[in-house]
């Protein structure tokens, strides 16, 4: 029997979905390195167990599975009925069993590979919109995973960090990170500059000459701007101060 391929013909997009299919492949093993008794212990996220970062991941995938319905059949199905639902979605998860928990995130994943599998290429420019409101084609879902399992491998607290990201995600996450900022005004007064091979990545507010200069390797930094910790990143002067809240 021949095997199903992928619908998608755009060369970048399929770089994506390979780079998202990886990712996932990552968190999975980081969750199975962990014990079922791990589950309970605390992810880096404030107020999280490793449990909740779990239960988000499993049913991220869900939610966009949806919007890849909504592109598919033109039929609305939005990501979630509520932020409140959401919310809810993930303390319940929180509660399963450690083989539920660890179904919900491999079915999930499952199901969503299968939705981006079938997707022919006209729909994925179909427009759906975002649990934030973003009116984005189909594409974008692909993304919006791809940052979210490489991410939160790391949250789960188990030997991962962003030195284990690709650097193409690093960048493109610190991209949205600090667009997010600009469009809140938050980056004022604060410079970030990252030495690279091809020169060095700088973002934040590049016209002050008083800004404070915030420098870091690409991991490091990303870290540091996702509000992971400050390890290995450094100010030009006065004490680091904790990144600007990016969601």
């Amino acid at each position: 029997m021949v095997a199903r391929m992928d619908q998608a013909t755009d060369t970048t997009l399929l770089a994506d979905l390979l780079q998202a299919r990886r990712g996932t492949a990552f968190f999975a093993r980081k969750l199975n390195e962990l014990g079922d008794e791990e589950l309970d212990g605390a992810s880096l996220l404030p107020g999280w167990s490793r449990r909740h970062v779990v239960a988000h991941v499993g049913y991220n995938a869900r939610a966009l599975s949806r919007l890849i319905e909504w592109a598919a059949t033109g039929v609305e199905t939005p990501m979630y009925p509520s932020p409140e639902y959401r919310d809810r979605e993930i303390l319940f998860g929180a509660t399963l069993s450690p083989a539920a928990l660890r179904n919900l995130f491999d079915h999930s994943a499952v199901h969503l590979n299968v939705e981006w599998r079938d997707l022919s290429d006209e729909s994925w420019e179909a427009r759906v919109r975002t649990a934030q409101g973003r009116n984005v084609a189909a594409g974008e879902t692909v993304w919006l995973r791809t940052r979210e399992v490489w991410v939160h491998a790391v949250d789960l607290a188990n030997g991962a960090g962003f030195e284990d990201i690709p650097d193409s995600i690093l960048r493109r996450f610190l991209d949205d990170i600090t667009a997010s900022w600009r469009v809140r005004g938050t980056d004022q007064g604060l410079r970030i500059e990252v030495p690279l091979d091809a020169g060095t990545l700088a973002r934040g507010d590049l016209a002050s000459p008083r800004a404070r200069l915030v420098t870091g390797s690409l991991p490091a930094i990303t870290a540091w701007a996702a509000g992971r910790g400050a390890k290995g990143v450094s100010q030009d002067r006065g004490p680091l101060l904790p990144a600007p809240p990016w969601i």
